[in-house]
């Protein structure tokens, strides 16, 4: 590491697919942080992208600090991992395509990881979308999900993977994200375990506030919730494989998820917004019973 690189405190690290308009709207956002410009840098990684895509990517934003990769096709968790390898800076700052973080994220990010030093520090997600009641429902599970498990904002267990932020020699020394998580679901949710398993600390800091524009269907909310119950399985198996004890869930985390499904709007609207939340609930299940499903098939298969 050269003298300028060792000046770069925060490497902001957003993973894209196919998403060009999102991403653009996410860096105009990063170029807005209010951080010394000479002190962060921002790594994109074009997943499933061409060495053209990057260059022309890198060109049309050469107002800001900004490294272009790509890489085959791999999924999110790879491409965190490439970024990062690449990345520059002391620590790393994890964001998505879709996202926008406020001006004062890397500042709050920071501060946090100063009176925490060595944590993994995750801040706060609010939906860009409030009118779209799909990514609304997706945004009150994410928000029950840390309610059940940040109630100690010093003492987290789990953060997700688009307001994140470590120290980038903790980060490798952990080994990254699994690369064997292919969809974005449960990547983070492995990493935040594995981090706890090392004896290590989460911190939840909800004045770094990164806003999600995630617009939703029906269609795409349930694949979502699909998805996120197939990476459930993955990461059941992947603590299996670590020794782990199993986690057991209280019930009182799905009424929770319901209650809060439920705290605003008109009557017709909270009804709407818990069948939205139990529906998304039984396709999550749906998918982790097809995943465990498929795996018990090819693991008979292999012994035959």
């Amino acid at each position: 590491m050269d003298a300028a690189d060792s000046e770069i405190h925060f490497s902001v690290v957003i993973p894209t697919r196919d998403r060009p308009a999102q991403l653009t709207a996410a860096l105009e956002a990063v170029a807005e942080l209010e951080y010394p410009p000479e002190r962060w840098e921002a790594v994109v990684v074009l997943d499933g992208g061409s060495s053209e895509e990057a260059e022309g990517l890198q060109r049309r934003h050469a107002d800001i600090p900004l490294r272009v990769i790509a890489q085959p096709p791999a999924g999110p968790a790879v491409a965190r991992n490439t970024g990062a390898a690449r990345a520059r800076g002391k620590f790393l700052a994890f964001t998505d395509d879709d996202c926008a973080p406020s001006k004062g994220w890397l500042s709050a990010l920071e501060e946090s990881l100063n009176e925490a030093p060595g944590a993994l520090v995750g801040g706060m997600t609010v939906n860009g979308l409030p009118d779209n009641r799909y990514s609304d429902a997706s945004q009150r599970i994410i928000d029950a999900v840390y309610r059940h498990y940040n109630g100690d904002s010093r003492s987290a267990t789990f953060l997700t993977t688009n307001n994140l932020a470590v120290a980038a020699q903790r980060y490798h020394e952990l080994g990254g994200f699994d690369p064997s998580f292919p969809l974005a679901a449960a990547e983070d949710r492995d990493f935040c375990d594995r981090w706890n398993g090392a004896g290590r600390s989460l911190v939840y800091a909800p004045d770094a506030v990164v806003t999600h524009f995630h617009r939703m269907t029906l269609k795409t909310l349930a694949r979502q919730q699909y998805n996120y119950g197939r990476g459930a399985s993955h990461y059941r198996r992947a603590r299996r494989r670590r020794g782990s004890p199993r986690e057991h869930v209280s019930p009182s985390f799905y009424a929770d998820m319901v209650r809060a499904a439920v705290t605003v709007g008109s009557a017709r609207q909270r009804i709407a917004n818990a069948v939205l939340v139990l529906a998304a609930q039984t396709v999550y299940a749906t998918g982790y019973l097809s995943e465990e499903a498929q795996t018990r098939l090819l693991e008979r298969r292999r012994r035959a």
